[in-house]
């Protein structure tokens, strides 16, 4: 069959098998930064070991390497099948493959050596930079030129948030990263002060309110309807989401500079959209899980969609804890304290790591000629260990949280603090264990994953799904069902 007449499936099977293999490093060096935590000496008194160094490692091989291999592959996948063509222009398609996995590996070498901008997700120093740059223009290019050949008149909900993904990724990339060069590998921010703040934490929200939400919310309009066989609960809802959320989520990031020098009335802003944002996060959840009306009951045997909906669930959590510590009262007692840490990794480990493995396993298969994974059993194991993993770190990290923050701000009646901030440590130090313990579950589960994936692909042959024949379609596919 000539190429022209099928989707192409060759970029999105390199996408999907980089999402695991990137997976694996990425938690690994999370388990290692958190065993440090309890065993300093675990840095063996190597500069490239230190947890200073690993930690931004970590938060890049997790968002950008395992959760932007897994929006490269979801988004060309999903944008294809929706729109009944193939991907636009093959050859960029290619390049945003192996430029990506450049930047990667350019992050990986960089970072453990202290070549570092020291801004919050965002690193990478000015040639990586450019780097990223290029390549995210390509992959708009090829996402919204596969969009504007589309054989079909309705732009199906999903690709309106991976097209708000790709596009305010790049203003935020490029308006943060604006820098001098003074080096090949050493450059100084454009902004200064509390601009530099303001500017850089605009950013770095919006990394999590685009990158981290709305890419990952494109992937649940798929694929939840999808594995349970029913349309999206109220598509009307859907579009409402879509706006609501990329409005009201551009003004929330002050909420990350309360009780600094940014003025009083820009951090009444942001903690202002921020509980504002409850209200499209939580239609979108709902909208998600009320998908499964009438499906309930296949929850019962498919643990693929076990994976998708519990996402939803810590999705609804992480979107009303935020709000709420976005609160100025609230944030008095939480910043700072590993409340924020359980906080990110709640959204991060339950919402987008749960999200991104369930799409996985349902494309896997499919992209490489299978009926279903190797094991539909092991799937299930995985869904237990990640999940117990998941309450073990989380909770740890909240009691531990607040107990920082009590002894941090608790007076004696003569004035004077009550604890020392190493008493505070100290106290901390069993919920370190506990949170190392989640950890090691939930990259066991990624381990069970690898061996899965593994004996699915070996002796498979790729495959190329044909492209539907043109019909009279309704104008408006309120189902990813077609596809």
């Amino acid at each position: 069959m000539p190429a022209e007449n099928t989707y192409n499936y060759k970029v999105v099977r390199q996408f999907a098998i980089m999402t695991v293999v990137w997976g694996v490093v990425g938690m690994l060096v999370g388990v290692l930064i958190a065993s440090q935590l309890i065993w300093p000496a675990l840095n063996f008194d190597t500069p490239w070991l230190t947890y200073s160094r690993l930690r931004p490692l970590h938060t890049n091989a997790v968002i950008f390497a395992f959760g932007g291999s897994a929006l490269f592959a979801t988004s060309y996948y999903v944008v294809q099948r929706t729109c009944h063509t193939r991907l636009f222009s093959g050859g960029l398609a290619a390049f945003t493959f192996w430029g990506w996995q450049l930047i990667i590996v350019l992050a990986a070498v960089t970072l453990p050596l202290g070549i570092t901008t020291s801004k919050e997700y965002a690193e990478l120093e000015w040639p990586i930079d450019i780097l990223i740059a290029i390549v995210w223009v390509a992959y708009a290019i090829v996402f919204f030129g596969t969009l504007a050949k589309r054989k079909v008149q309705h732009i199906y909900v999903a690709n309106w948030f991976f097209g708000a993904f790709i596009l305010t990724v790049a203003i935020l990339h490029i308006v943060n990263s604006a820098e001098i060069p003074v080096t090949m590998w050493k450059s100084y921010s454009a902004y200064a002060g509390a601009q530099d703040a303001m500017v850089q934490w605009w950013y770095g929200h919006n990394a999590v309110g685009f990158f981290l939400t709305a890419g990952f919310l494109g992937m649940m309009y798929y694929f939840i309807p999808k594995q349970a066989g029913r349309p999206v609960y109220s598509y009307r809802l859907s579009v409402v989401h879509f706006w609501a959320l990329i409005f009201t989520y551009m003004w929330a990031g002050p909420h990350h500079l309360l009780y600094t020098a940014l003025p009083d009335w820009t951090q009444s802003i942001g903690m202002i959209f921020s509980l504002i944002l409850l209200a499209p996060s939580w239609g979108g959840m709902i909208n998600g899980i009320m998908t499964l009306s009438g499906a309930w009951h296949k929850l019962r045997d498919d643990p693929i969609l076990k994976f998708l909906v519990v996402s939803l669930s810590f999705y609804g959590m992480s979107t009303f804890e935020g709000p709420m510590m976005a609160i100025k009262t609230v944030n008095a007692l939480s910043h700072y304290t590993d409340w924020t840490i359980g906080h990110v990794h709640s959204g991060a480990l339950g919402w987008v790591g749960l999200v991104t493995i369930g799409s996985m396993y349902y494309l896997i298969p499919r992209l490489f000629g299978r009926s279903e994974m190797y094991s539909v059993r092991l799937i299930n194991v995985h869904f237990w260990i990640a999940t117990i993993g998941i309450v073990l770190y989380i909770a740890a990290m909240w009691i531990a949280g607040v107990m920082q923050g009590l002894m941090w701000r608790a007076v004696g009646s003569d004035g004077m603090l009550t604890y020392s901030f190493v008493e505070s440590v100290k106290a901390t130090y069993p919920f370190y264990g506990i949170r190392l313990l989640g950890g090691l579950f939930y990259f066991s589960g990624m381990l069970v994953m690898v061996y899965n994936v593994a004996k699915t692909v070996s002796g498979a042959k790729a495959v190329e799904a044909p492209i539907p024949a043109p019909t009279a379609a309704p104008s408006a596919v309120h189902t990813a069902a077609h596809a």
